[in-house]
């Protein structure tokens, strides 16, 4: 397999995760395309890449933590709450560097062990897990909001109330279909949303999601078995992607990582 083709098949999943460490999907896959430019121009750095996931990880990471990308604030994806949200995002940026955050989500969404987070990082195991539990703890002390959660499969829904309850947030709706989802809206304005592709009727999250979006911008998550297919920086795409089957702790940290982001801004 040549190498074009082994980095073009993590891709999508450095996508993911590089969305979801900027709150944007396109600051996030600008950062991908800055690190392939590097790629380009060192001849090491792609035969390093040969190597599989954690040396595409750790040259993304260097371009993360030593560049900064003049992104136009001005172009928000799908699945992004847009405008006030993409600038919130940016100005977080701006006043921290999230590595505690950085190594949940490798660990967690991107599922590497401890020991290759640390590769990536180019820090000691030792370091990422205290990381790890800083973050961790973060959780534990972020403010609480209403959660709507978009759902067909009632077992799965069952599982997400669980989880969202169990972080201190409260459910205010559950829906299998778009028009549900139109419904629960009318009665309550969510502060985040978990939501599946594909519902019950046939009908689509993504366009449950526009519907919300068009009242009111709100982070969003999106549920899928498929996430390659919103993954591939050709055109507007969801942020936040979690894959099915989740992880409990997957999905803990994408929830933390949305509310992270939209926290400049109040929520009802």
């Amino acid at each position: 397999m040549s190498l074009g083709t082994q980095v073009a098949a993590q891709l999508p999943y450095l996508r993911r995760y590089a969305r979801a460490l900027t709150g944007s999907q396109h600051t996030g896959d600008a950062f991908v395309r800055a690190t392939l430019e590097a790629a380009l121009s060192d001849a090491a750095l792609q035969q390093s890449l040969a190597g599989g996931r954690v040396p595409l990880y750790r040259a993304f990471n260097k371009v993360w933590s030593s560049a900064f990308l003049d992104v136009p604030r001005d172009e928000p994806g799908a699945g992004d709450a847009g405008g006030d949200l993409e600038v919130a995002a940016q100005q977080r940026l701006a006043a921290i560097t999230p590595l505690n955050r950085q190594a949940l989500l490798l660990t967690t969404l991107e599922d590497f062990s401890v020991e290759e987070a640390a590769r990536i990082m180019d820090l000691e195991p030792g370091q990422v897990e205290s990381l790890i539990q800083e973050a961790i703890e973060e959780i534990d002390r972020e403010s609480t909001t209403n959660v709507l959660i978009i759902e067909d499969e009632p077992l799965i829904s069952m599982q997400l109330e669980d989880l969202v309850r169990s972080l201190g947030h409260d459910i205010c709706g559950t829906a299998a279909t778009r028009t549900q989802a139109q419904q629960v809206v009318a009665e309550h304005r969510p502060g985040l949303v978990l939501a599946d592709i594909q519902l019950a009727d046939g009908s689509s999250g993504l366009d449950a999601v526009d519907d919300i979006l068009a009242i009111e911008d709100v982070p969003v998550i999106f549920i899928t078995a498929y996430p390659e297919r919103l993954l591939t920086g050709n055109r507007p795409e969801p942020t936040y992607l979690i894959t099915k089957p989740f992880q409990e702790s997957t999905v803990r940290a994408a929830i933390s990582q949305a509310l992270f982001f939209n926290s400049s801004r109040s929520i009802g």
